[in-house]
């Protein structure tokens, strides 16, 4: 058993939560991390024209300048839970014999990744030990442990003819949508900020205004026209990955459209990054929470101006949880202890930006908010 800095036994998460909750006494509630960064924006995307952003919540600052006490806080609170186990261990020695023997680790904490979401949610993630990411462990004490890897998080259902639509084109309009979500979100070019190609390319070139309004956002972004609404992006002068791995959770589904001939592919997803400043030395992880909310239209070319085997933007709506809420370069901003303090002073109720069981459209606020955690 090892030692943390304040030479405490230290004790993996899932043994304490073990510990606790096969406690007499019933399970404690641990102290939840006071992230509280975050931005968030909705946007609606439609073929005639796009809306500004709606609303946006963004880093707390005097949250960040109290991280110091409250890692003593967590530390005290650490060893009143140190404490009460040792009593259980008193009780249940054969925890401790299962751990010293070995049967623990047969059952221990790689946790099992969650089976595909069919149906939104109906809560938010159970909240976890307060952990702090690290490179190595970059989504520890994240409910995105669990989730799935990269693309294989954006699953495509079985397709059926819908609206008009048969269901080979619907196929090949949920398939052109999965694509279209890992050049946006998961492309390596497109998150270090080129232009993503590959994504636009599989646009109807007949949305016209709105594939210039497109290329104008990603040339010269601005609050009304921000490429980060469809596009995940950093600065590499600025920002690492940790590691290859984005976490992903969400589902996909088609409804038909409005008319004879027309159906939609409604996605809605929540991608997970981790982040560390681009400089030697670097090891704070921060991590930013996105979550897309894209509508896909598709129609029938004999009897709609519709390009065979292209999407259409209906309707976008994002949430940015962690990132500067005042800037609009069109690139993620996430906040580390290093950063000066800058723009407006956050407000607000705390959002979960793990919980999925509510639109993009819905719980924002005007002006900077802050997360519960991230």
């Amino acid at each position: 058993m090892g030692t943390n800095d304040d030479d405490i036994p230290a004790v993996s998460d899932q043994e304490w939560a073990r510990f606790m909750e096969q406690a007499a006494a019933g399970p404690g509630q641990a102290p939840q991390e006071p992230s509280a960064r975050a931005r968030m924006v909705t946007a609606r995307l439609r073929a005639e024209a796009a809306e500004p952003p709606g609303w946006r919540t963004g880093p707390a600052w005097q949250e960040r300048e109290g991280r110091g006490r409250g890692k003593r806080r967590l530390k005290a609170a650490a060893a009143v839970v140190f404490i009460a186990a040792l009593a259980l261990i008193t009780l249940r020695p054969e925890l401790v014999i299962d751990r010293v023997t070995g049967k623990a680790a047969q059952n221990d904490e790689v946790r099992e990744p969650l089976a595909a979401e069919t149906a939104r949610p109906t809560a938010a993630p159970s909240t976890l030990p307060p952990d702090q990411p690290t490179l190595k462990e970059p989504f520890k004490g994240s409910p995105a442990l669990q989730w799935a890897d990269g693309a294989a998080g954006i699953e495509v259902p079985e397709a059926e003819a819908v609206g008009g639509m048969s269901k080979e084109r619907v196929a090949d309009a949920l398939e052109n949508a999965k694509q279209f979500l890992v050049a946006a979100n998961l492309d390596p070019a497109t998150l270090r900020g080129e232009r993503p190609a590959a994504a636009l390319a599989l646009l109807d070139p007949k949305l016209g205004d709105e594939l210039g309004r497109l290329e104008q956002s990603l040339a010269a972004p601005t609050k009304e026209n921000d490429p980060l609404n469809l596009f995940t992006r950093i600065k590499p002068t600025e920002l690492k990955s940790v590691g290859d791995v984005v976490k992903v959770r969400g589902r996909m589904w088609v409804e038909p459209g409005k008319e004879a001939g027309q159906a939609n592919v409604l996605t809605d997803y929540t991608f997970v990054y981790p982040f560390v400043k681009a400089k030697p030395g670097a090891e704070q992880v921060e991590r930013t929470i996105v979550r897309r909310e894209i509508t896909f239209s598709v129609a029938d070319p004999g009897k709609w101006q519709a390009t065979a085997g292209k999407l259409w933007l209906e309707k976008v709506g994002v949430n940015l949880a962690n990132s500067g809420c005042d800037i609009y370069d069109g690139f993620l901003h996430p906040v580390f202890d290093e950063d000066t303090p800058t723009g407006p002073t956050p407000s607000g109720t705390p959002v979960d930006p793990y919980d999925r069981s509510r639109s993009t459209g819905t719980g924002g606020q005007e002006g900077c908010g802050t997360l519960s955690r991230s």
